[in-house]
Parts: structure tokens; C-alpha cells; sequence
């Protein structure tokens, strides 16, 4: 089976720390990559950058389809563009805020999501709403580090272990969710740290994908997520009609 995981951001470094820790969960004879957007934002962090996030990700989708690209990871915690991405792909398409929050659902009665900035919040409770998990969400809390920053502040790691220590203490949770792609690389180290399980939604996201393909699902083509309507579309945005 091939996988495909999508950083819809453009930072490259930030694509490679995914994809590995993409393909240490992989199975064996999957195939996995992950690529960058090839516009965009380089951090998505506002409505604003989510929103013009999203041409570069369908881009990639449509690229994959191409290429014969079985299944997708939508590696932003925001999970932008996901029902379009759906309309385009034949195969499953999962964010990462979808996969997370459901697999931590599945280990005790709350989780607490640990975000980078504090205007994120809100965006965040919106999914947990829209992912039905409202009922195992105790909380969201920022540690105040840009998405960016993950990678070059000395005190990253620090920072975030001890936001995720104070949201299980907080909220006494019984799991962790990292709420940015960016975090993906700190999980075992932060589960070490403070004895709770946390959730990287990278990993639970390539996870679910391959089982879904190894249950052969597939898109039915049917209703609201079937291609969508042929239609001409101008400006910055001509390549992108059906």
C-alpha cells in the first residue's frame, strides 16, 4: 500500500521530522512519503493561514492521485481542507486532530490537548466538537511556542513536556494529545517524562490509514464526497478546476 503524508505548510524541515515519525509506525511493505506544500503559509497558525493552506494541500492530493497514492495524512493540527481533500482522493483521507483525539478517547475516561499558541484554543474545542469528542475533552492549553520555534528554541522541549505535565494534573486526564504536527518528535520523550500516554496524531493518522487500506475501504463516490462538480475557475486559481 503507498501513503502519503501532507505538510500543508511549506516549511521542508518541519516535512522531514513528520515523515519520520510517519515511517517509524508504518507497516512492513508500506510505502510512505511525505511531501510539502508547494504554496503557502510556513506555519499555519491563524484562520487566515489556514485558509490559504488549503490550495497547496489539494494540490498535492490531485498530484498523489496521479501517482497512484493509496491513502493520506493531513499533517496540521487543524486538519484544513480535509472534506475537500476527501471529494478529491479515492482512498481514506485522515487528519491528524481526527486521529488523535480518537485514539486517546480509547484509553480512559479524558485528554487534555496541548497546543502551541493560545489563539489556537478555540479552533481546536471547534474540532473536538466536530469530531464528536467534546465528552473526552477536558481541555486545551497553550505553551505559548510559535510552530516555528519547536524546532530552534533550546527550551522547546522543556516547555512543552512541562504544559503537558500541568494539563494531566489540571484536568486529570488520562492522555495526552500533541496538538501540532511540529510536536511529533517530542511524544516518547514526554510520555517518559511524565508517566501519562501522549498521543502524536502523525503517528495515529498513518496508523489508521494503513489499517483502513488494509480493510480495503475506499471511498464510495457517492453523495456529498463524490468529485466535485466540472466547472471553470479564474484568476491565481485557473489550474485548480475539475
Amino acid at each position: 500500500m503507498r501513503i502519503r503524508v501532507v505538510n500543508p505548510n511549506t516549511t521542508r524541515a518541519m516535512t522531514e521530522t513528520i515523515e519520520q515519525c510517519a515511517k517509524a509506525v508504518a507497516g512492513h511493505g508500506t510505502l510512505l512519503d511525505a511531501v510539502t506544500s508547494e504554496m503557502g503559509p510556513a506555519s499555519i497558525e491563524s484562520h487566515y493561514d489556514e485558509a490559504l493552506s488549503v490550495p497547496g494541500l489539494l494540490a498535492a492530493i490531485r498530484r498523489g492521485e496521479q501517482e497512484g497514492v493509496e491513502g493520506y495524512v493531513i499533517a496540521c493540527f487543524g486538519d484544513p481542507g480535509l472534506d475537500a481533500a476527501r471529494e478529491l482522493a479515492c482512498g481514506p483521507v485522515i487528519g491528524i486532530a481526527e486521529a488523535a483525539m480518537q485514539t486517546a478517547s480509547h484509553l480512559g475516561r479524558g485528554f487534555s490537548v496541548v497546543t502551541t499558541l493560545n489563539r489556537t484554543v478555540g479552533s481546536t474545542e471547534d474540532l473536538a466538537q466536530r469530531y464528536g469528542m467534546e465528552r473526552f475533552c477536558r481541555g486545551v492549553h497553550a505553551c505559548e511556542i510559535p510552530v516555528l520555534a519547536l524546532d530552534t528554541d533550546p527550551d522547546a522541549r522543556k516547555i512543552v513536556t512541562e504544559a503537558c505535565r500541568a494539563a494531566a494534573e489540571t484536568d486529570r486526564s488520562d492522555a495526552i494529545v500533541l496538538g501540532c504536527a511540529g510536536m511529533a518528535d517530542l511524544c516518547s520523550h514526554i510520555r517518559d517524562e511524565i508517566g501519562v500516554p501522549v498521543i502524536d496524531g502523525v503517528a495515529a493518522a498513518t496508523l489508521t490509514v494503513q489499517s483502513m487500506l488494509t480493510l480495503g475501504v475506499r471511498k464510495s463516490g457517492r453523495g456529498e464526497f463524490a468529485m466535485p462538480p466540472a466547472k471553470p475557475y479564474a484568476g491565481l486559481l485557473r489550474p485548480f478546476g475539475v
